[in-house]
Parts: structure tokens; C-alpha cells; sequence
């Protein structure tokens, strides 16, 4: 039978049993509907939880200084270590894999005006690496501190947008002069808007970022509040981590396995968990949708079993006139392969329309946006392919085994 012949008989067959017919579609398009649907908000669930944990930067480890809780060399448990600038150039010198890092102080309750606004918000002295660890992007036309603001001490600040708006309005912000306790600094760039779910300290968007030389300077701090880097194998984590405790520990002189002497925060450990929890999350929607997606192959295979039954006269006298097995199997698995097409198509075309509504929801910051990639795509695919294959196969053997004879007898 040529496939003109076949779209032929299948329309007729599809119009004499519309309402059976429908229902079977129905079913296949209900199931492509949930496997689109649940993969595409999963997806996006995990692309937003992404961007809201590295809006505090990607795969950087925080060095918080802490006290030790066991005597060592002579001294006491309980003595408390404080980091200083030379720290982080000792461990960038000693462990090869650290391709960043910098110190970090931080001050509270120092008082900031511009004009006739004041505030009281977090001020940050960091380095040039800092910005690009901790995801401090400049808007346009602004930068971020330099290393020449670094060496020379430059009264220069980079502000979080959300301050920039407190102190200016929609006023410019580029070039203006802000006092930082009396001191006036000038704005060199405002940050550009980022989601972030978590901090060490406060909202970057509330933060202003000086050169940690010109915070030393003005505010006469010796020690840091911490110390924050990056490293170029997420494979070396451990390695890394006992590096960085044998180091300061000979710093310091406290026991490397005193590990309460400080505390490491490395994100890339968030980053792995995400990984194995969103890769159970989407098999576990998958499955969902799958499920129903296997009911309605199996409503296919139930109505290809009645078609073979109400065609069994037909089928002899087509094996009558010398048509093979193999015609018959093809017949019936193109017929099973046209409803789940049919209605895959109809599926797809609603879940398209049902993810574009739902990026007009203001639900972007809370579940993501949710977006049909081509993995959900090829999982549906693959899906689709392997229900058909089985409503098919099984109504159609049966088709095609049946004996010429025993058919014909029947219409007799």
C-alpha cells in the first residue's frame, strides 16, 4: 500500500469513528502535554536556582576566621586567628590551583552622604579580583576598581544599585562625589541589578566597594573579615581545602586539623548537590509525565486491537489477493504511529502556549522561567517514539498472523 493510499483509508477510518478516535488522540496529547509541561518548569526551576545561588558569585570558597579548639605547640585551645592582607598573597603564592583571590573587610554603621541623603550601609574594602569573583558587574559606563586604584590608595567607590537609587534617584550617578565618614569619595560605577538569594553579610545592591588599601587607610583596620577566592578544578576541592588549612595553620600556628580554626565556605559543594538534586527532580517529573503518557499508548494499543478485530474480513481478503505479512504489519503500525503523531503534535502546540503564558506570570524570581530546551525535547521525543513502538507492535503482529482462511470464514 503506497502512503497515499494509507492517509486515505486512515482519514476514513478517523471520520467513521470520530468520538473513539478523538478520545485516542486525546490521550496521547494529554501525556505529551504533562512530559513537556513538568520538564520545561523543572528546567527552568533549575536555571533560576542557579542564577539566585551564584548572584553571590561562581564557585568561590569564603575563609571565615574563627578560634582553635585544640592546644598546639605550646598554645592554648580557644585562641582566636585574625586574617591580614599578607594571608591571601601567601596562599595565591603556595597553592597553584587559586586563580583569585582577595581580602575582605567589612564595616557597619559608618555613616554615607551624597548631597542631603544619608544612609548607614555596608562598606566593603576588596581588591581588583573581587568583582569579577563575587559577580559585582559595573552598569554601562562605569567600571569596577582597578589594580592602579589598589596600588594608590584612589578615593574611588563602586555602589549596589539599590543604594544608588537611595542616595540619587534616577540622577546619574557616574563621577559624582559621596562622603564615606567625611571622606569624599568618587563614584567610578553602579552595579547592575542581580538576583541573590544568599550572602555572608548583606545584599551586594546595599553595598559600597572601595579599595581595600584606601579602607585600610581610612578606617586604620589591621584585620580582615575574611578572605575570598576561586580555584580552577572543582575535581580539587579537597586538595584545595587541605592546602589552604596546612597553610595557615604554619601561618598562624595552629593545628591543620583543627578544622574550627576557620571556617571554609566553598560554593562549589552547593553547585554539586544542585546538580544531584535537580538531576533526581527532573527524572522524578519525567517519570510523572511519562506515566501518563503510557496511558494513553496503552488507549492506542486498546483501540488497535478493536480496529484489527472490526477489520479481520478486510485483512483476509487483502492476504487473499497476495498481500504479505509484512504489508499488514506496516498498515497497522503506520495507523498506531499516525494517532500518537497526531496527537504528539496537538501536545506540543498546547505546551508551547502553556510556557509562553506562564512567562507572563510574575513567578520568574520564585519557580524560574520555565523554557522548552532541546533535552526536553529529545526526552519527549525518545518518549513518544518508544509508545508508539509498543501500541503499534503488538495489534499489528496479531494483524498480520491472522490466517487468510480463518478471516475469510468470518465474513462468510
Amino acid at each position: 500500500m503506497s502512503i497515499w493510499a494509507f492517509l486515505q483509508q486512515f482519514w476514513v477510518d478517523l471520520k467513521a469513528q470520530k468520538l473513539r478516535s478523538t478520545l485516542t488522540i486525546l490521550g496521547i496529547t494529554w501525556g505529551t502535554v504533562s512530559v513537556v509541561v513538568l520538564l520545561a518548569f523543572g528546567m527552568g526551576l533549575e536555571k533560576q536556582n542557579r542564577k539566585n545561588m551564584h548572584g553571590m558569585g561562581q564557585g568561590i570558597v569564603i575563609l571565615f576566621p574563627n578560634q582553635t579548639t585544640k592546644p598546639y605547640k605550646g598554645y592554648p585551645d580557644g585562641r582566636r586567628i585574625r586574617f591580614t592582607p599578607r594571608d591571601a598573597e601567601i596562599l595565591e603564592a603556595q597553592i597553584p590551583h587559586i586563580t583569585s583571590i582577595s581580602p575582605e573587610f567589612r564595616r557597619y554603621g559608618t555613616p554615607v552622604r551624597y548631597k542631603n541623603n544619608r544612609t548607614l550601609p555596608n562598606i566593603i574594602g576588596a581588591n581588583e579580583k573581587y568583582g569579577e569573583m563575587r559577580n559585582i558587574i559595573p552598569d554601562d559606563g562605569g567600571r569596577y576598581i582597578n589594580r592602579r586604584d589598589v596600588e594608590l590608595r584612589r578615593r574611588v567607590a563602586v555602589i549596589g544599585d539599590k543604594l544608588k537609587t537611595l542616595l540619587m534617584g534616577d540622577a546619574p550617578a557616574i563621577g559624582e562625589t559621596i562622603y564615606i565618614a567625611q571622606s569624599p569619595f568618587t563614584i567610578v560605577g553602579v552595579m547592575k541589578p542581580k538576583v541573590q538569594n544568599s550572602s555572608y553579610g548583606s545584599r551586594d545592591e546595599d553595598c559600597i566597594f572601595i579599595p581595600n588599601t584606601t579602607y585600610q587607610s581610612l578606617f586604620g583596620d589591621v584585620y580582615l573579615n575574611n578572605l575570598i577566592f576561586r580555584y580552577d578544578d572543582p575535581e580539587a576541592s579537597e586538595f584545595v581545602t587541605a592546602s589552604v588549612y596546612n597553610t595557615l595553620s604554619t601561618i598562624h600556628t595552629f593545628d591543620p586539623t583543627d578544622q574550627d580554626a576557620v571556617f571554609i565556605w566553598d560554593t562549589n559543594e552547593m553547585d554539586k548537590f544542585l546538580n544531584y538534586f535537580f538531576i533526581g527532580f527532573n527524572l522524578f517529573m519525567g517519570i510523572i509525565g511519562a506515566f501518563t503518557l503510557t496511558v494513553g499508548g496503552i488507549g492506542v494499543a486498546n483501540i488497535m486491537f478493536v480496529v484489527v478485530k472490526e477489520k479481520t474480513g478486510e485483512i483476509g481478503i487483502k492476504r487473499a489477493i497476495g498481500a504479505t505479512q509484512r504489508t499488514i504489519l506496516g498498515q497497522f503500525f503506520l495507523e498506531s504511529f499516525a494517532i500518537v503523531m497526531i496527537g504528539a503534535l496537538l501536545g506540543f502546540l498546547i505546551s508551547v502556549g502553556m510556557v509562553e503564558l506562564a512567562g507572563l506570570l510574575p513567578i520568574e524570581q520564585e519557580v524560574g522561567q520555565p523554557e522548552i530546551s532541546f533535552a526536553v525535547v529529545a526526552v519527549t521525543v525518545v518518549l513518544l517514539s518508544v509508545i508508539a513502538l509498543l501500541a503499534g507492535y503488538f495489534p499489528a503482529r496479531k494483524a498480520a498472523k491472522l490466517e487468510p482462511a480463518e478471516c475469510l470464514r468470518q465474513i462468510a
